[in-house]
């Protein structure tokens, strides 16, 4: 009887303890934000171009967090359709210590632009729509929830 106790004791006291149920905006908030547009390098002859963002998260609770997902939508201005994304898990469920960042977290589309023009140039073409990002995270069985939005800016990213 006292192994059971103690099994409903140490069940109950980490399904109320849990952050799970806490929205994963009371548990991490992105810092050090930064997008561009990545010199993907050259494929089929041509200079390739992908929107990215670059993000750290930092845990704003009291408590370790883990198990934490990124969706970045990826979305050309004054469209609605989905243009490209990225998905990653970037916290494991040994987590994260509270006040802790973690290290550079990159999001990159696999589509973007392609051209002849020095890659530079290409971001200068009348013809190149600007494109916006926006990061989901999802934290164990909990909905996806938006964490920010971030316009792709006109700067050439090498990493």
């Amino acid at each position: 009887m006292a192994k059971f106790l103690l099994f409903l004791g140490l069940a109950l006291s980490t399904a109320c303890g849990s952050s799970a149920r806490e929205p994963i905006t009371a548990l991490i908030e992105p810092v050090e934000v930064k997008t561009g547009w990545f010199d993907a390098g050259v494929e089929d002859g041509k200079n390739k171009l992908l929107p990215s963002v670059s993000l750290k998260l930092k845990n704003v609770s009291n408590a370790p967090v883990g198990n934490i997902q990124l969706n970045a939508v990826i979305r050309r201005v004054g469209e609605t359709e989905e243009w490209g994304g990225a998905f990653r898990k970037v916290i494991d469920s040994s987590g994260l210590a509270p006040g802790s960042m973690t290290e550079p977290i990159v999001l990159r589309s696999n589509l973007g632009y392609t051209g002849t023009e020095p890659r530079a140039q290409m971001m200068k073409n009348s013809q190149f729509v600007d494109a916006q990002v926006q990061v989901f995270a999802k934290h164990g069985g909990n909905p996806w929830t938006k964490l920010g939005e971030w316009r792709i800016e006109r700067d050439l990213l090498t990493q």
